[in-house]
């Protein structure tokens, strides 16, 4: 979790600094469904590759975004999942759904 003093002075800095890859947007987008492993994850996010969903599920850990959870089981099974704090933003992904859905409807239109 960062601290006051290391994060920016403007509020909407601080959320792109906290969620500024399209990759850390979609996996909240998934976590806010249920809790992911990683090869779920992993094959959900088209595109992705291994170091930077590992990347970005360490970074928004440290951020104190996700949860994740080993199980002592055999095989090794490791679960993420949304914190309080990310759950919190789930009124701003709802938002940007409605407005890529709106942008859709609104430019979908092919003019000839």
């Amino acid at each position: 979790m960062k601290r006051k003093e290391e994060l920016p002075d403007c509020p909407v800095a601080t959320c792109v600094q906290l969620l500024g890859s399209k990759w850390k947007l979609l996996i909240i987008r998934n976590l806010l469904i249920r809790p992911w492993r990683f090869n779920e994850l992993h094959k959900s996010l088209d595109g992705i590759s291994q170091k930077v969903l590992t990347d970005s599920l360490r970074a928004m850990e440290k951020d104190g975004l996700i949860n994740r959870t080993a199980y002592a089981e055999v095989p090794p099974r490791v679960e993420y999942s949304l914190t309080e704090l990310g759950e919190s933003m789930r009124p701003i992904l709802i938002a940007m759904q409605k407005w890529g859905e709106d942008y859709g409807e609104k430019h979908s239109r092919i003019h000839v």
